[in-house]
């Protein structure tokens, strides 16, 4: 559920990054809305994934899935010109994000017993 959260989470990034700039610097009011709507579920489900999923990993895979779907939207509408090096890196963005759910996460290392009471474990300082 966490990554479906998240998903979900990068999907309302790319709809404020959109409304952001059809917004006009928040003079249009439709937009402005969206964005900020967007913003408040966008940032809620990712803070709530990341109660379950490492910040490193859930970040890069927000804004990951957030660029590429924002360029890809601009592309689609026009807005922005298509070219095969664009398409490369955006399936560059999404093979990591593939690749970052694929990777196991466990829980942190915890440091050595001698490392976590502050006593050095080289022998520098003997």
């Amino acid at each position: 559920m966490p990554w479906i959260v998240l998903l979900v989470s990068a999907v309302f990034e790319a709809v404020w990054a959109t409304a952001l700039g059809q917004s006009d610097g928040f003079s249009k009011l439709v937009p402005s809305i969206v964005f900020f709507v967007a913003l408040a579920v966008s940032m809620g489900g990712l803070g709530w994934a990341v109660k379950h999923i490492p910040i490193g990993t859930a970040y890069a895979v927000w804004v990951g899935i957030g660029a590429a779907l924002t360029v890809s939207y601009a592309i689609l509408t026009g807005d922005e010109s298509a070219s095969v090096g664009k398409v490369v890196f955006i399936a560059g963005i999404i093979a990591a994000v593939v690749g970052l759910k694929l990777v196991p996460h466990g829980p942190a290392k915890e440091p050595a017993p001698a490392e976590a009471a502050g006593t050095p474990t080289d022998g520098a300082d003997r």
